[in-house]
């Protein structure tokens, strides 16, 4: 017996030993089947994993009750620990997220401007404040679900990290990472990367893990499910304005269509209410963004009615009759200097430089064919053709191949 409790002894010594050589990665558990299988492949790996659930929102924020589903996700982020058998605990990141994420996405709408609080989350949260506190914690690494892979280089001596769109090309999030830089890649790891979203579920179930058949979030980031409209309202005060029709034969877009000159073609239509017809009645401009079609609520008309633009100023909305009205469409956007990221700093553009890409306006868009302009007051985007629905407030992403290279905020 005493020999069998010294082997005992003896075993946990060298098993406490191996663990403090392992490398640990804090898991960023959300309660979806995605950062649930990423654990188990880590943890397959030889990691020493941690579970981390982010609480970054509470149900007094703006009385959503039982519609905010943070407490449902974070008992299957406790089970799916529980089955993985590693350690977990619940990080409160609500003020953070509340001051870096909410704040500025209201004080963009405010301003008539459409912000993508995933993009801001993922900078601001998830590699930022989360990132902080896992290393506090002792990770080496943080882990997420998203379908994007990381790859790395040697260039000039030095190691580069690179932000590699997922296999799936169906579920590729890496738009919404665009902007992570040097640092925050060489701590992240993206277990799922190299996986189809079939093959996933196929792991956690054979895992018997609770979030197997687990839908996709869907709505704000850490908020749930209620829809961004209804959420703005809430927060912003209503306001009744007009509605006007912009006329496909409206002058400017005769001149756009014969300009060559870039920072023109790059500039937002000049409309005033005079510019078309006054067709309904809205309750708030800053509740509305360009491509927007559903609650206009104004009828009887040949096509339905997209906006095109609006001016919170003059609290007005503007809308163009069917999907291509002319209005909806831009072939140049624009990036202030201060606004250009660059995920790799070493392809950089100087003053005068050009580079053809490949780049995306919005989540699940294809990529389009364009090129970087660089010039001193910041970068145009020129695609090869043109571009429904460029918000002001939302962000560019520009690829080299399936490589994300850099992004920004468009003007």
């Amino acid at each position: 017996m005493l020999i069998l409790t010294n082997l005992i002894r003896l075993f946990t010594g060298l098993l406490s030993l191996y663990l403090c050589d392992m490398e640990t990665v804090a898991v960023g558990l959300s309660g979806g089947v995605d950062s649930s299988v990423a654990a188990h492949l880590l943890q397959r790996q030889g990691f020493r994993i941690i579970g981390l659930f982010m609480r970054n929102w509470h149900d007094s924020n703006a009385g959503l009750g039982s519609d905010c589903p943070w407490a449902e996700d974070g008992k299957d982020a406790m089970l799916v620990a529980e089955k993985l058998g590693i350690p977990f605990q619940v990080l409160d990141l609500s003020a953070a997220y509340k001051r870096r994420v909410l704040d500025y996405m209201f004080s963009e709408y405010e301003k008539g401007r459409t912000p993508n609080p995933d993009v801001l989350c993922n900078r601001e949260i998830k590699f930022d404040a989360f990132l902080r506190a896992a290393m506090r914690l002792g990770a080496h690494y943080v882990a997420t679900g998203h379908h994007c892979r990381k790859g790395r280089l040697e260039k000039a001596g030095q190691t580069i990290y690179r932000l590699l769109a997922g296999r799936d090309g169906a579920k590729d999030q890496s738009y919404f990472l665009c902007q992570l830089g040097q640092n925050q890649l060489s701590r992240a790891l993206f277990p799922i990367g190299e996986l189809q979203k079939s093959q996933v579920r196929a792991i956690a179930k054979d895992l018997g893990l609770v979030t197997a058949d687990k839908k996709d979030s869907q709505g704000l980031c850490f908020v749930g499910p209620i829809r961004l409209s209804e959420f703005l309202q809430r927060q912003l005060q209503p306001k009744t304005g007009k509605i006007v029709e912009i006329p496909v034969d409206f002058h400017a877009y005769r001149d756009r269509q014969k300009s060559t000159d870039t920072v023109a073609l790059a500039s937002k239509y000049d409309y005033t209410a005079d510019s078309g017809s006054v067709v309904g009645t809205h309750p708030g401009a800053h509740f509305f963004t360009k491509g927007q079609r559903k609650g206009l609520r104004v009828g009887g008309r040949p096509a339905p009615l997209f906006v095109i633009d609006t001016d919170v100023a003059q609290n007005v909305v503007y809308v163009g009759c069917g999907k291509n009205h002319p209005g909806l469409y831009r072939r140049v956007l624009f990036v202030q200097s201060e606004d250009v990221h660059w995920v790799r700093g070493d392809l950089r553009l100087k003053r005068g430089d050009a580079l053809r890409v490949r780049a995306r306006i919005r989540y699940r868009q294809a990529l389009q064919s364009a090129e970087l302009l660089c010039r001193e007051e910041g970068i145009y985007v020129r695609f090869d053709q043109s571009q429904s629905a460029i918000a002001e407030g939302q962000f560019c992403a520009w690829y080299i191949g399936d490589e994300l290279i850099g992004s920004g905020v468009i003007h």
